[in-house]
């Protein structure tokens, strides 16, 4: 008989929980290895990430940071989608999902190719820009509909495609509205013209001396 359970239990999960040894993972799946739940399993959720139950391709209910013994109690929207009664004590099958909400710190961006645009002062110019920009995961279930879709993992990589674009596409929406692009040049950009224009005046100053 204890054969026979311990049989039983080892198809079945009893926690569940996401450690996070990488710098750069957005969504990772939860590895069932084509077991079921089992109904008082333990979730695990540490700061810095949600867990997100998804039934049959529908999104069902999200987990703060915590610790959760998973039943008909905790698990509202779940219940209503499979019909559960209260107290319902059996395995189930979902697909669970932790979301990394902290801050992906330093990432750079830059202009690959320079913006061209006509100055009053300084005729064509070619303006590049660079930086740094941080950005995190606000909204769980927006994104996992939107832009994660059911993949087994998603990383910064994924997006920081996307990210640098639009970046780059409101730089130059910015310049393009703009009737002069000095707000955007460099101080020292300014200060070396300026330089030039009392070096010649200084110049002419001499010549018309002599």
């Amino acid at each position: 008989m204890g054969f026979f359970k311990n049989v039983i239990s080892s198809q079945l999960i009893d926690v569940i929980e996401w450690k996070d040894d990488t710098q750069n993972t957005m969504v990772h799946r939860y590895d069932m290895n084509g077991k079921e739940i089992m109904m008082g399993a333990q979730l695990t959720v540490r700061e810095s990430q949600l867990a997100v139950f998804v039934n049959e391709g529908q999104l069902a209910d999200v987990y703060q940071p915590g610790r959760y013994e998973l039943s008909t109690q905790n698990m509202p929207i779940m219940t209503a989608l499979k019909s559960w009664k209260f107290g319902f004590n059996s395995p189930f099958k979902s697909d669970v999902y932790f979301v990394n909400t902290k801050q992906f710190l330093d990432r750079k961006w830059g202009t690959s190719n320079p913006v061209m645009m006509r100055d009053a002062e300084f005729g064509m110019i070619r303006i590049r820009a660079f930086g740094i920009y941080a950005f995190r995961v606000t909204g769980a279930e927006t994104f996992l509909k939107e832009v994660f879709g059911t993949n087994s993992m998603f990383t910064v990589e994924d997006v920081e495609g996307q990210i640098k674009r639009t970046l780059v596409s409101g730089l130059s929406d910015a310049i393009a509205e703009s009737k002069s692009p000095r707000w955007i040049l460099r101080p020292t950009m300014r200060s070396s013209a300026s330089t030039r224009s009392r070096r010649s005046a200084r110049r002419s100053r001499r010549w018309g001396s002599r």
